[in-house]
C-alpha cells in the first residue's frame, strides 16, 4: 500500500504523481497492464459525456468528465514517457507552441496574419498557418489531414467544406434522385454518396449534420 497526502486541493503534478504511482511496481494491476490500444474507447467514451455536459448544460457532469478526459491524457502521456517517446510536459510545450504561432494577431511575431477584424478571419488564418505548420501542400493532404477516427457524419462535412472552399463542391443537387435510386435498389455505395450529399447540403446551409441528427434521435426517443 501507498500513502498519498490527503488534501482539500490537488494539482497537476499530484495527478502525475498519482498517475505513476499506479503504474509504477506495487501499484495497481489494472492500470499497470493498460496501452494506448487498451483504453483507446474509454478516451472517446470520456470525451463524449464530456460533450454532454455541455449538451446539458450542467457544470457538475462537465467537471468530472473533464476530469475523466485529462486522465486519459496524463495516461497515455505515462504510456509513452515509459517507452521513451515523450511526456507530458512535451505535450503541453507542443500546445503552448502551436497556440502562440496560430494566433500572430495576438503574439505579433508574424505580420502577414497580424491584421484581423473578424473571428471569420481569425479560423481563415488559424487554417492557412496550419497547412503551413503540417506540410500541407496539396488538396489531397488537407483532405487527409481531417481524422479518420471522427463520426462519419462530422468527417463527410468538414470535408464537404474543404472542398466547396478549393473551388470543387460536391453536388448535392439531385438529391431527391439520388434517394430514389437508392430506394430503387438499395446498396452501400448509394446510401454512402446520398449521406455525403446531404453532409455537403448542410455545409452549404450552414447547419451541423451530426448536431441534426443527435437531436433528431433524441426527439424520437422522447416521443415513445
Amino acid at each position: 500500500m501507498t500513502e498519498y497526502e490527503i488534501k482539500e486541493k490537488y494539482g497537476f503534478d499530484d495527478l502525475r504523481k498519482i498517475m505513476r504511482i499506479l503504474r509504477s511496481p506495487g501499484g495497481c494491476p489494472w492500470d499497470i497492464e493498460q496501452t494506448h490500444q487498451s483504453i483507446r474507447n474509454d478516451f472517446i467514451e470520456e470525451a463524449y459525456e464530456a460533450v454532454e455536459g455541455i449538451d446539458k448544460d450542467d457544470p457538475v457532469i462537465l467537471r468530472e468528465e473533464l476530469g475523466d478526459v485529462l486522465l486519459q491524457v496524463v495516461f497515455h502521456s505515462d504510456i509513452c514517457e515509459e517507452a521513451g517517446q515523450f511526456d507530458v510536459d512535451d505535450v503541453i510545450t507542443d500546445l503552448c507552441k502551436k497556440l502562440i504561432i496560430r494566433h500572430p494577431h495576438v503574439f505579433s511575431h508574424d505580420k502577414e496574419y497580424s491584421n484581423v477584424n473578424s473571428a471569420d478571419q481569425v479560423l481563415e488564418n488559424w487554417n492557412d498557418i496550419k497547412k503551413k505548420t503540417k506540410g500541407q501542400k496539396t488538396e489531397r493532404q488537407e483532405l487527409e489531414g481531417v481524422s479518420r477516427s471522427l463520426p462519419s457524419l462530422y468527417r463527410g462535412q468538414k470535408i464537404a467544406k474543404k472542398l466547396r472552399k478549393a473551388g470543387h463542391p460536391i453536388d448535392h443537387s439531385e438529391l431527391s434522385e439520388m434517394l430514389a435510386a437508392y430506394e430503387a435498389e438499395p446498396d452501400l455505395k448509394k446510401l454512402g454518396s446520398l449521406l455525403m450529399g446531404i453532409c455537403a447540403k448542410a455545409d452549404t446551409d450552414k447547419i451541423n449534420a451530426e448536431e441534426a441528427l443527435y437531436k433528431a434521435i433524441e426527439e424520437k426517443i422522447n416521443e415513445t
